[in-house]
């Protein structure tokens, strides 16, 4: 049997990055959709740094829409390609010396990845940052808002090309 190669640990954390990306993508969606626009409002009026920012994408939220979803849908597919090509076979490797039959270890490595990789997205890309947004979603909003404001003008001619 051959020695196991060293596990991929940047690859794994690059795909708990990418998820991760998506959480704030996910979480910020939902902060400026449900925040209410009187409390965003009172925010700006006082000064709030970002609450502007975040009255604007609230007021007009298509461009900001378009964008976080050609992101997470952008994200979904990179870290699903890129989970299974380097994730894959290492975890195959493990399987076999473990004692799983060489004709199953590949497909069973790369099954479990994605299957990890889909859980974690879901939860940790998805819900969790759903529920911190709709638990304080001005606080979140104007948090969020410049950056994905900004990242909304960036992104302007692919969103163009989509729509």
């Amino acid at each position: 049997m051959e020695p196991l190669s060293p596990f991929p640990w940047f690859d794994a954390a690059t795909i708990l990055v990418l998820i991760a990306v998506n959480g704030v993508f996910a979480m910020s969606e939902l902060a400026i959709v449900s925040a209410r626009q009187a409390k965003l409002q009172a925010m700006a009026d006082g000064g709030k740094r970002g609450a502007n920012a975040a009255l604007r994408l609230a007021r007009d939220p298509g461009k900001f829409l378009s964008t976080v979803q050609i992101g997470i849908t952008l994200i979904g597919i990179i870290n699903g390609a890129y989970s299974g090509s380097t994730l894959g076979e290492p975890i195959a490797q493990r399987l076999a010396a473990l004692g799983v039959p060489a004709d199953w270890s590949d497909m069973l490595g790369f099954g479990v990845v994605i299957s990890l990789t889909t859980y974690a997205s879901l939860v940790v890309g998805e819900l969790v940052p759903k529920q911190f947004a709709l638990v304080a979603p001005e606080r979140i909003a104007v948090i969020v808002a410049g950056p994905m404001e900004l990242l909304a003008r960036i992104t302007a001619p692919i969103v163009w090309l989509f729509a």
